[in-house]
């Protein structure tokens, strides 16, 4: 039933009024990266365990005494900016805690939850590259008269055009090893596009995640989406790897990519104070035994464990939650709606949202 009432909500959607026009989301996933990192920093198992491209010279770079400090060496503008002036969800050893509801527990039927605010075990249940019958947030925005092809997806891992379904929806999906297309091209469009075929992926289906921050601040420079989702994809591909080395460098790197954008945000008229910013990740991944620390999915522990982190326009400067909470990412959909204050008339169609 509730699918159904989504899909009447969609076509209904240019009868629909946004009461904020001048808001602007930007959501951004990170595929894979653990709680345990985010929190603590880098394990101490893995940090000089050569079997995981651990070294001394990692240690060196990423380990200090105490969990706070690694954390902030890891990932410094979260652990900086984002602490004190947003919200930090998910250090389950203080009783926050942010989890999946899918039981898939892999990409695709995490980031449809994240993405249509409700898992859909029956359907999604693998990460074949199929278009995704439900209705994401983004299709819903985009389908708003003052919205309409303002909203655009960029992803480093090449199902994302399925996953939004960029052909029913008319979203605009530059993912995989998809170029920056169109007239007017940038020069560092141009730059961009000769660059990527260039510089060989690790992986077949999954660029680097530089390219996909790039084209995105391109298309936010020229076309000024309302909405925009950034899928970061490394983290998730080095894990798998097994290289843990190269798995913190890539989510130092990210946090970078983070704080770039946020600057390049506060420097723009158009997004200068009318942003905000979510972030979160579409599983966990295993601790125990330790090489399940490369691994997720329904037979891992610990692949449910997420986490969520919000700034920007509209969020209480909570900074690391350490009271206990159960939040989910179902949650992450109806957020942004309250956010475009498109609440009215749609708030029974999707999970709790966030209170931000």
């Amino acid at each position: 039933m509730k699918r159904i009432l989504l899909i009447i909500l969609v076509c209904l959607g240019p009868l629909l009024k946004a009461q904020n026009t001048d808001q602007k989301v930007i959501l951004i996933t990170l595929d894979g990266l653990r709680w345990q990192e985010l929190f603590t920093g880098a394990d101490k198992k893995l940090i000089t365990n050569k079997d995981y491209h651990g070294s001394e010279a990692l240690k060196e770079k990423f380990w200090r005494n105490t969990p706070e400090e690694r954390r902030k060496v890891l990932m410094p503008f979260v652990w900086s900016h984002i602490a004190q002036e947003g919200q930090i969800h998910g250090n389950r050893t203080l009783g926050s805690e942010v989890d999946l509801t899918n039981n898939m527990l892999f990409s695709y039927p995490g980031y449809n939850e994240i993405l249509t605010g409700k898992a859909d075990d029956k359907r999604i249940n693998s990460n074949s590259k199929k278009n995704n019958p439900n209705t994401t947030v983004l299709e819903i925005i985009n389908t708003i008269p003052e919205f309409k092809n303002k909203v655009f997806a960029f992803g480093s891992w090449d199902v994302f055009p399925f996953i939004i379904n960029e052909e029913r929806s008319g979203i605009p999906v530059n993912a995989g090893f998809e170029t920056a297309k169109g007239e007017n091209l940038t020069d560092k469009e141009k730059f961009l596009n000769e660059l990527q075929s260039q510089i060989p992926s690790p992986w077949s289906s999954v660029r680097l995640d530089a390219f996909t921050h790039h084209y995105a601040i391109e298309t936010m420079k020229k076309h000024h989406p309302n909405l925009i989702h950034i899928a970061y994809g490394e983290t998730d591909d080095f894990a798998h790897d097994g290289d843990y080395s190269a798995y913190l460098n890539s989510a130092q790197t990210t946090d970078f990519f983070i704080e770039d954008l946020w600057e390049f945000i506060e420097g723009n008229p158009f997004y200068k104070g009318q942003t905000t910013v979510l972030i979160t990740t579409d599983h966990g991944r295993g601790t125990e035994p330790l090489e399940e620390w490369k691994s997720h999915g329904s037979d891992i522990e610990n692949a449910r464990e997420v986490w969520f982190i919000a700034f920007g326009k509209g969020v209480k400067p909570l900074g690391e939650i350490t009271s206990k909470e159960q939040l989910y990412t179902t949650g992450v959909a109806p957020t942004i709606l309250i956010l475009f204050e498109l609440e009215k008339g749609i708030k029974d169609y999707m999970a709790e949202p966030i209170k931000l």
